[in-house]
């Protein structure tokens, strides 16, 4: 479910496509960067409201991606 703005424009997360990838577990990932379970549940899932410029740090240097890997915006 991404979330969407005012206008209808939606923020997409691919955060299970980037696990994926790399062979990942989202437990796995949780434990990397510092996060709960549940937070990482929340942002994966596109149910997130917000996202700290640390933790997408933190989560682009252990999947090594780009914000743009793990983020779109899409209408």
């Amino acid at each position: 479910m991404p979330a969407t703005d005012n206008e209808g424009g939606a923020i997409m997360v691919r955060l299970d496509d980037l696990l994926h990838e790399r062979r990942m577990t989202l437990t796995e990932l949780a434990e990397r960067v510092g996060l709960t379970l549940a937070n990482l549940s929340i942002l994966k899932t596109g149910k997130a409201k917000a996202i700290r410029f640390s933790t997408l740090a933190a989560i682009c240097r252990e999947l090594q991606c780009q914000p743009g890997d793990l983020l779109s915006y899409g209408e």
